[in-house]
């Protein structure tokens, strides 16, 4: 095999401005604008290189000069680019967010494209390539919430899918109901935060372990649930709930973190590592990376 994980969702440019000054609406502060490969199958793939996984993408890339731009980016980084969809006419996805000493003050993601590509980029796990309805593929999947619902509830629902290793990620709180299709397909693992979770449950929860409990009520078969800078959960319907505590750093950019965090716990897993240490790997390694001290 050439890749030891798919990712599967969106690949675009990151356009990041981050100030040390508050904001409000109508703010015209000095900061910093930077343009890096992005989204979340993006920002998952480039996590788990660090720990030598290599990761395969699924995703659409415009023909624009953006795309061959991003895609040439990709491909340096050790991206194994060669099922990636190139869809004519349609613009190169791009997310861009404004961020604060607080964090995010505002975001806007433009996946319109990876929208309107549709189950095409799906293609390799159905035509053989990567596997089909008849030859399930077996490994990795990290996929995330930018799909349509109705993508994503035929994913939930498709062969071709049924033997995978699924781990699922909402692209933003505002899409964490997409995933409700997916919450009791066998071999789903959902990671979200804890405003996520609520949204998925429809009730509030007061912190991870809480919402880690109400998912699994509410028919998820496994959750990973994180809550910023205080304890995340693991849940899962066969080992009950865990829960470790997050490390205190000084919060330098938000951008990624919980992609960071989902990598992370990918790979702690593939590597062998007990439920409890994976955790708490993927707890250090995303307090590592919004310290901004690790700036790959």
């Amino acid at each position: 095999m050439t890749h030891d994980i798919l990712c599967i969702g969106s690949v675009l440019w990151d356009v990041i401005g981050r100030t040390q000054h508050a904001m409000r609406i109508g703010s015209d502060e000095p900061g910093r604008i930077t343009r890096l490969p992005g989204g979340v199958a993006m920002n998952i793939a480039m996590t788990a290189q660090r720990f030598d996984l290599r990761p395969a993408l699924l995703t659409a890339i415009g023909r624009d000069a953006e795309g061959e731009e991003l895609l040439a980016e990709c491909g340096a980084r050790g991206m194994v680019t060669r099922y990636v969809h190139r869809p004519s006419g349609l613009p190169t996805d791009v997310y861009m967010a404004i961020e604060g000493p607080q964090g995010l003050v505002a975001a806007i993601a433009d996946a319109h494209s990876l929208e309107a590509a549709g189950d095409a980029i799906l293609t390799p796990l159905e035509d053989g390539t990567l596997g089909s309805s008849k030859a399930p593929y077996t490994g990795v999947i990290a996929l995330d919430g930018n799909l349509t619902l109705a993508l994503l509830t035929d994913i939930a629902r498709r062969p071709s899918f049924a033997a995978a290793d699924l781990r699922v990620a909402p692209a933003s709180p505002g899409k964490a109901r997409r995933l409700a299709p997916l919450m009791a397909h066998p071999g789903a693992t959902l990671y979200v935060n804890r405003e996520e979770a609520g949204y998925l449950a429809n009730q509030s929860f007061d912190n991870a372990l809480e919402a880690a409990e109400g998912l699994l009520a509410a028919g998820a078969n496994r959750v990973l649930v994180t809550d910023g800078g205080s304890f995340a959960a693991d849940g899962s319907k066969t080992h009950g709930v865990i829960q470790t505590p997050c490390p205190a750093v000084r919060v330098r950019r938000i951008t990624g973190a919980g992609d960071t965090f989902m990598a992370a716990h990918i790979a702690a897993e593939i590597a062998g590592k007990a439920p409890a240490d994976a955790l708490s790997h993927a707890q250090h390694t995303a307090a590592h990376y919004v310290s901004g001290e690790d700036d790959t």
